[in-house]
């Protein structure tokens, strides 16, 4: 009986994508970075997708670039051996990843009208299934009275004084746009980004940071050790901050939230049950909710949001508020500006 229940499932859901069930393989193949990643994944995920379904998903891990690689390496020999890869949105809008990948603007069709879905969480390059917040912290022992509340206030060394903290890698875009934000650029106005511009409010605040960061790690440590009072972290870090009581407080006023995305790629396996597992996730308010609290990351759905524990919301974006104030970066401009904005950041940080 349970397997003609599977079965009724399965059609039931073909029915749904407007494919055969009985066509397609066995496993759905998932590549995922490993280790908590991948077994949150799986308990969360992907094992309730299979239960519900009968379809299973097997997962390969590989970091981010050699998801990437092996994606175009096996498009290269036009032998497609997984289904989906998980690059960062930035990444998934680039030129590389969209020759591989499938266009999903038909799949996300019938997810256009979900008003509980945050801006473009379907699109033609893939699923964002969390995002992760890049945003203003400070201490709240230091501005006990109207603490800082925007990029703006960062520059504002007279209003609230005290050494900062930026991020310096192979990533200087967020920096940019605090940058240009502090000048009086609008939030909906910032790309293309005016890196010139940038550079020269960058000047106006170097002498104040105290902490190039290059790790979370790093920034963390550095809140601790008070090298900062106020400073670009990411919201992961400002959370693990909070829950060892250090004063940390955060801003979503002008924060970025860059996004774990699925994407589909061409030619793989089982297409057809990548876009059901996909859409299972979509749909499913309770798995997102459950799998951006053990990741402590922000899930795609308000609805998702409300059915999180009220301490897994304090350390997220968590109102319509919240998530309009957060900046909305063009990923495809920066993914095809990369290598010009790190030669000018490095070229200036040097100086």
């Amino acid at each position: 009986m349970r397997t003609l229940s599977i079965l009724a499932g399965q059609i039931a859901l073909s029915a749904a994508l407007g494919t055969s069930v009985l066509a397609q393989p066995k496993e759905v193949v998932v590549a995922t970075t490993g280790g908590t990643y991948d077994r949150a994944l799986k308990e969360i995920w992907f094992e309730p997708f299979t239960k519900a379904t009968g379809i299973g998903v097997a997962t390969v891990v590989a970091t981010d670039s050699e998801q990437r690689t092996r994606a175009q390496a096996m498009a290269n020999a036009g032998k497609v051996t997984w289904d989906i890869i998980n690059n960062v949105d930035i990444i998934a809008e680039s030129a590389q990843n969209r020759s591989f990948s499938r266009d999903l603007t038909s799949f996300c069709k019938s997810f256009e009208a979900r008003k509980d879905l945050a801006e473009k969480t379907c699109g033609p390059a893939g699923v964002k299934i969390s995002f992760n917040a890049t945003l203003m912290a400070f201490n709240t022992e230091r501005f006990k009275d109207g603490p800082p509340g925007n990029w703006a206030d960062f520059w504002n060394v007279s209003r609230f004084p005290g050494p900062r903290a930026l991020p310096s890698f192979n990533d200087p875009w967020r920096v940019f746009a605090a940058a240009l934000l502090a000048d009086g650029v609008p939030a909906d106005k910032l790309f293309p980004l005016d890196v010139d511009r940038a550079l020269k409010k960058l000047d106006q605040i170097k002498p104040q940071v105290q902490l190039w960061w290059r790790t979370g790690d790093q920034s963390q440590q550095g809140f601790r050790n008070a090298e900062y009072v106020m400073g670009m972290i990411w919201g992961t870090r400002a959370a693990a901050l909070k829950a060892e009581k250090q004063p940390v407080a955060v801003s979503y006023d002008g924060a970025f939230l860059l996004a774990d995305t699925m994407q589909i790629l061409r030619d793989g396996p089982n297409s057809t049950g990548a876009e059901a597992l996909l859409k299972f996730y979509l749909d499913n308010p309770d798995v997102q909710a459950k799998l951006a609290e053990r990741l402590n990351v922000t899930p795609p759905s308000l609805d998702a949001v409300a059915k999180m524990s009220d301490a897994a919301r304090a350390n997220i974006p968590n109102s319509p508020e919240a998530f309009k104030a957060i900046v909305k970066h063009d990923a495809a401009w920066i993914a095809a500006n990369q290598a010009r904005l790190l030669e000018a950041w490095n070229s200036w940080i040097q100086k």
